[in-house]
């Protein structure tokens, strides 16, 4: 049984600003049946969840600021209207990998938006980048770091294209992470930073590998295009398509 397909919001952020109702229903129509947010709910959390509903479509993950502090109560109460079960750490500034105390001080914070998220029977995972695993000056990876102090019920949503960019072998992490690693990050491009991405296929990733190291822990493939030189919609059809075209992944279309 394959994985089905979700796209990251992101991807499509400016359109959102212009249109958020025609934007999604776009993505309905080419098949995609998962979106994960990224701070933008339309006229709100409960509307969306509604449009969502309406498109067959529904959250297959949510990127926000941690549920800790005065953000806990407003991102718990925005993945209860949306029906979203999972809460995911985007992203945390570069410096804050550039030593084992600091990585440690980041893992306890993580811990803790891990628990309160637990707590509201939700699943709380972080997302790399390239630089959790680009070497630290001891030569030790931070992202192997974070796995010595996070706690085990704290889960992973790898980015594929940006563990190729550090160097790393995305197959391999994903392999390796195994039942903590439920959503993958799909991706194409040249796996540099700075330079634009492209539709899935009509890049460097090997994308088949990195699909068949997750295997049946997969529960999502979310498409993302953090940039893109050619038209986003195009791309994104373009990478729905590739994957239905290989059998790597399942929509509604």
């Amino acid at each position: 049984m394959t994985a089905p397909i979700g796209i990251q919001l992101y991807s499509v952020r400016d359109a959102l600003k212009e249109d958020f109702e025609g934007t999604l229903r776009r993505l309905a129509d080419m098949g995609y049946i998962g979106v994960e947010t990224a701070n933008n709910y339309g006229e709100s959390p409960e509307s969306m969840a509604r449009l969502l509903k309406s498109l067959g479509m529904r959250v297959c993950g949510m990127h926000c600021p941690l549920p800790v502090g005065d953000n806990k109560n407003k991102v718990l109460e925005i993945a209860a209207a949306l029906g979203n079960k999972d809460v995911i750490c985007a992203w945390m500034p570069p410096e804050r990998f550039a030593t084992r105390d600091g990585i440690k001080t980041l893992c306890d914070e993580l811990n803790a938006a891990n628990e309160n998220a637990r707590a509201q029977g939700l699943r709380f995972s972080y997302h790399n980048h390239d630089f959790e695993f680009t070497p630290m000056a001891d030569g030790a990876l931070p992202h192997e770091v974070m796995r010595q102090y996070l706690a085990p019920t704290v889960s992973f949503e790898v980015d594929t294209y940006w563990v190729q960019a550090a160097g790393g072998d995305p197959a391999a992490v994903v392999r390796q992470l195994g039942a903590r690693a439920p959503l993958l990050h799909i991706k194409d491009g040249p796996a540099k930073r700075g330079v634009p991405m492209t539709a899935l296929g009509e890049g460097v990733i090997n994308i088949t590998q990195v699909i068949n190291a997750g295997g049946a822990f997969t529960e999502w493939e979310i498409v993302e295009l953090d940039q893109c030189a050619t038209d986003i919609f195009e791309a994104i059809r373009t990478s729905y398509k590739y994957l239905i075209g290989k059998g790597l992944a399942h929509g509604a279309k």
